[in-house]
């Protein structure tokens, strides 16, 4: 696996988060594709080089995995300012999905092509060759309905060809992405194994390791209960459920645009105008500061009402149960509402991480846990084979 470069992408709704090779580059990039009939047009193409290739990511993706095959997409954050840009939608299946792949790729081949690498991967002239070893992950409801072998299958065996169009410092390059293995694992033991072992896998979080806990990790499309007893996932308890806060996001948005004629680019504005430190809640209304707390509290305390509607019922069913950990992109969105609710109904033992990057890194994390423990296992039986020569 040495020529092989160790990947760990969390393909999250509202952004996809990776990790690449020894921990020593990670990509952040918004869910967001628009399709591009052409090359777009850049004004002072010049300048290209020196702006930064993830403001003006235009790429042709060729693969045999996808629907759409050959087609031109503006990626991230330039399909924010698309008239046609488009975000994973509620009911949509992540393994099934072209866009899912298509950000896949993306955000590969930007590790590829860095310069850091051009020892990593062979290159001739404008093509770099990439082999990687994915850890990736599916909502527990995709995985029980056995859609993570579709979807590793769409990956192994082929060549995913990004081509860069018009994008800073990496025009007319063109990478082939091969994968060496890709390990798809359900997003709720994901996040168990984050909470309770080091990069090592290790455990770090001893007081857990024997409770019986809850994790509700809430996404943009889904969420995921994972029940853990006797140190497993307890995969006939778990359960996912068709409710995230992309939905509320959107009606967030849009009340906005209805009400204060403002428009916002994308669900992570509205993400950014509710979690931010200063200013919280308020946007620029013709230059003015203005309040969008109404509107912000009324949906979203909806939303949390029904999240903690899943918890009661799934607590009930495992009432033996000691803490529940809320995790993911949406229980951060979520935290104040939750916490208010718990504090005036149940009063149930929940957990919140309070650092916001550990809340959202911590699918990418657990699944780089997991991955690179696959490829210390596999290298280390490798050598346990190599025969003894007899002196």
């Amino acid at each position: 696996m040495s020529n092989s470069r160790i990947a760990a992408v969390d393909v999250g709704n509202d952004s996809i988060k990776a990790i690449f090779g020894e921990m020593e580059y990670e990509l952040n990039i918004p869910n967001i594709v628009a399709r591009d009939t052409e090359d777009r047009p850049v004004i002072g193409i010049e300048e290209l080089d020196s702006k930064n290739p993830l403001d003006g990511l235009h790429i042709k993706v060729h693969s045999p995995a996808l629907k759409e095959n050959n087609a031109i997409y503006r990626v991230g954050h330039l399909a924010t300012k698309s008239n046609n840009a488009t975000e994973l939608d509620l009911g949509s299946s992540k393994s099934e999905e072209d866009q899912t792949l298509v950000m896949l790729f993306a955000t590969l081949a930007l590790d590829a092509v860095k310069e850091e690498n051009s020892g990593v991967f062979p290159r001739s002239k404008q093509v770099v060759d990439a082999n990687y070893t994915l850890g990736t992950g599916l909502p527990l409801r995709e995985v029980k309905e056995g859609k993570d072998a579709g979807y590793r299958s769409k990956l192994v065996g082929s060549v995913h060809q990004v081509e860069f169009l018009v994008t800073p410092k990496y025009q007319g390059l063109k990478v082939n992405i091969k994968f060496n293995e890709v390990k798809i694992y359900p997003e709720g033991f994901a996040a168990y194994i984050n909470l309770v072992m080091d990069t090592q896998l290790k455990i770090i979080n001893k007081d857990l390791i024997d409770k019986r806990i809850l994790i509700q990790d809430i996404g943009g499309l889904s969420t995921d209960i994972a029940v853990i007893k006797n140190r497993n996932v307890d995969d006939d308890k778990a359960q996912g459920f068709n409710l995230g806060v992309s939905e509320s996001l959107e009606a967030i948005r849009e009340e906005i645009r209805t009400k204060h004629g403002v428009e916002l680019d994308s669900r992570r504005d509205v993400v950014e105008i509710i979690t931010r430190k200063n200013d919280r809640n308020h946007i620029m209304v013709k230059g003015s500061r203005t309040s969008v707390h109404d509107i912000t509290d009324r949906i979203l305390l909806e939303l949390a009402k029904k999240q903690y509607r899943l918890l009661r019922n799934i607590w009930q069913k495992n009432s033996q149960t000691e803490i529940c950990y809320f995790v993911g992109g949406g229980a951060h969105v979520l935290k104040d509402y939750i916490k208010t609710l718990n504090n005036n109904l149940d009063g149930y033992n929940i957990e919140f991480f309070e650092d916001e990057k550990e809340s959202i890194w911590m699918m990418a994390n657990a699944y780089y846990k997991l991955i690179t423990d696959y490829v210390r296992k596999v290298e280390k039986s490798k050598k346990a084979q190599v025969p003894v020569k007899n002196s």
